[in-house]
């Protein structure tokens, strides 16, 4: 499954992540020595024990955050779900890669590149641990703004009012949705997209947005799991954007069951 080509879309989205993932690993070590030994110097005078108890938290914290960098760093490198538990994957997933996320925006990284790298690691993700589900229990999830701005329709409350005039791509993803069999919902912001996923309650989500929304959308809806793919804006954002049809179509056939509707 890792070398079809979203997946490699993917994998290539992962440098900067995996640039100041590295960087975290090679500080992080320092700072928590740091963080034990200069209370330490003063604890000793209130008991003995005291730095070894701050050395037994502190290592401890360490520890388990360095474990959990290194499965993410091996998760990327190798694209294989490397994480023992749930727990460790919501850490990761909600905590974690945010973290390091807005470690890069402190050094001035570019916000949409960071975000363009976090779905690319989330959509690995998904994709190493989830097997493939029958088509009813998928969901297509669409922003309004790739229907036409012009358009006198509006298609959030029912799709059958799509007059299928081909303008955008809208009616080619309501043929995909149906050809798959698949659930599809078009939504006009984060309030809306959480309403109609506790309603459906789908086993995947194939959501497409622009990176903020996308970025925040996948923290949202955990536990259940969402790969995205970020819209085209020739126009400016959230106005008249577009979506390669042709790559929701594929991470479709990757990820549903096959010969189970």
């Amino acid at each position: 499954m890792i070398s079809s080509p979203s997946a490699r879309d993917s994998k290539g989205g992962n440098g900067l992540l995996l640039l100041l993932l590295a960087a975290v690993l090679v500080v992080f070590p320092l700072l928590a020595y740091l963080a034990w030994y200069l209370p330490s110097v003063g604890l000793v005078h209130i008991h003995p024990l005291l730095p070894w108890l701050a050395a037994l938290i502190i290592g401890g914290a360490a520890l388990f955050l360095c474990f959990g960098l290194t499965l993410l760093l091996l998760t990327l490198v190798t694209g294989r779900d490397l994480f023992l538990s749930d727990f460790l994957r919501r850490i990761t997933v909600k905590y974690l890669v945010p973290g390091i996320l807005g470690l890069g925006h402190l050094l001035r990284c570019d916000r949409e590149r960071l975000q363009q790298s976090f779905i690319a690691f989330n959509n690995q993700l998904v994709r190493a641990a989830l097997q493939p589900v029958p088509a009813r229990e998928v969901m297509i999830l669409l922003p309004h703004c790739l229907q036409r701005a012009d358009c006198p329709v509006r298609i959030t409350e029912d799709l059958g009012r799509c007059r299928r005039c081909g303008r955008c791509a809208v009616m080619e993803l309501i043929d995909l949705a149906q050809r798959k069999g698949v659930d599809l919902a078009v939504v006009t912001g984060g309030t809306l997209a959480r309403k109609v996923i506790a309603q459906r309650r789908p086993k995947l989500i194939v959501a497409v947005a622009c990176e903020r929304d996308l970025a925040s959308g996948i923290r949202d809806a955990w536990p259940l799991p969402v790969i995205g793919v970020t819209n085209e804006r020739p126009e400016g954002p959230c106005v008249n954007t577009r979506v390669d049809v042709a790559r929701v179509a594929r991470i479709l056939e990757e990820q549903i069951l096959s010969g189970i509707p």
